[in-house]
């Protein structure tokens, strides 16, 4: 079982506190659970994005990914200016599916 929380901050309401979305496989049906467990495999295989540099998009937003499985936790950070291919899949689909209700 896993459990993801992604937290986004920035943006054009960037003074606006944005609650956390968690995900928890338990609760998921198998296919969608299985889906985001390849996902979050790829997106922390692929590592992290070439820095743009400061300044490049001042509204852009920034995403924190927490990944916790069998007592362990990752936490993947990355933005709209330096984002990997596998990072942006997993942002799409946590945006399309309904998270865990608290």
């Amino acid at each position: 079982m896993m459990k993801i929380t992604i937290m986004t901050h920035g943006g054009l309401a960037a003074g606006i506190r944005r609650q956390p979305r968690v995900f928890d496989t338990a609760t998921m049906p198998e296919g969608a659970a299985a889906e985001l467990g390849r996902l979050v495999a790829a997106a922390k295989s692929a590592g992290h994005p070439e820095s743009v540099g400061p300044g490049s998009a001042r509204d852009a937003m920034s995403y924190e990914v927490k990944v916790e499985e069998g007592g362990r936790s990752a936490v993947m950070n990355q933005s709209d200016t330096a984002m990997t291919n596998d990072f942006a899949r997993l942002l799409e689909w946590l945006g399309k599916y309904e998270p865990s209700s608290p």
